[in-house]
């Protein structure tokens, strides 16, 4: 099987797996020239409400695959860079659902997803230091926001694999699920994002990043979407609200 981004949307969620199999899910440069183009599509396409990341079979991702990055070295850490960047600035919610290993590039995925979600069993790490690669500063800095300083030194020094207990007590993880759950729990939390209100989550994740220019933006936002009067009618009715503002 090829190396490959696959995709689908069902029901306001969009799925990405990562699918490099024989390399543990290992991202090539095509997979990292791929992602942000494909993130543009779904980040358009009004039906879609939230994203999931994940990788195909028993792993997340082991990284990038070195064996096919022949660009010298600083481009090669663009493309990842660059991809991480868009994930990030995906303007609806986002959870990255982890198997086995996330390691390295998956890491970097991972971090810049809103939120992750990981089975037991699954390990973690932030690997520049086995390579004398100097970690980009935007991956840093990301890093330290999720963990804190300490943590993401800890990672950042080291090299070294951490497993779920250690990811969920810094942070690294919001939930940790048996292995034959992650799925369903995914399937169920999802469910719950597409049923909020966009509007909300957007002006959220834009804030939480530390802009604070676009308060008058999300306000008029707020007064020409009609999500604030359905909320509460929606509470006033006692019935599930039926949000309709989009990116």
């Amino acid at each position: 099987m090829e190396p490959q981004l696959d995709h689908s949307v069902a029901d306001g969620i969009a799925t990405v797996v990562i699918s490099n199999p024989a390399k543990r899910n290992a991202m090539t440069a095509d997979m990292w020239r791929a992602l942000p183009g494909l993130l543009g599509e779904l980040a358009a396409d009004r039906e879609v409400r939230a994203l999931v990341l994940t990788g195909a079979g028993g792993t997340f991702c082991a990284g990038a695959d070195i064996s096919t990055l022949r660009e010298p070295g600083d481009e090669q850490q663009s493309l990842a860079v660059h991809a991480e960047e868009a994930l990030a600035a995906f303007p609806k919610p986002t959870l990255a659902a982890v198997r086995g290993y996330c390691v390295g590039g998956g890491s970097q995925l991972a971090a810049a997803c809103d939120l992750r979600f990981a089975a037991e069993g699954a390990l973690f790490g932030v690997t520049p230091a086995k390579l004398g690669i100097v970690y980009p500063a935007s991956s840093t800095r990301r890093l330290v926001s999720l963990v804190g300083p300490a943590a993401a030194k800890y990672l950042l020094f080291s090299g070294e694999l951490i497993d779920t207990e250690r990811a969920l007590r810094t942070g690294l993880v919001d939930e940790v699920l048996p292995v034959g759950e992650l799925d369903k729990r995914v399937a169920e939390f999802t469910r719950v994002l597409v049923s909020r209100s966009l509007l909300t989550q957007a002006a959220a994740k834009e804030f939480a990043t530390g802009r604070r220019d676009r308060d008058a933006h999300w306000a008029e936002q707020a007064r020409g979407s009609g999500d604030t009067a359905e909320g509460v009618a929606a509470f006033l009715e006692r019935r599930a609200p039926r949000f309709t503002w989009s990116v």
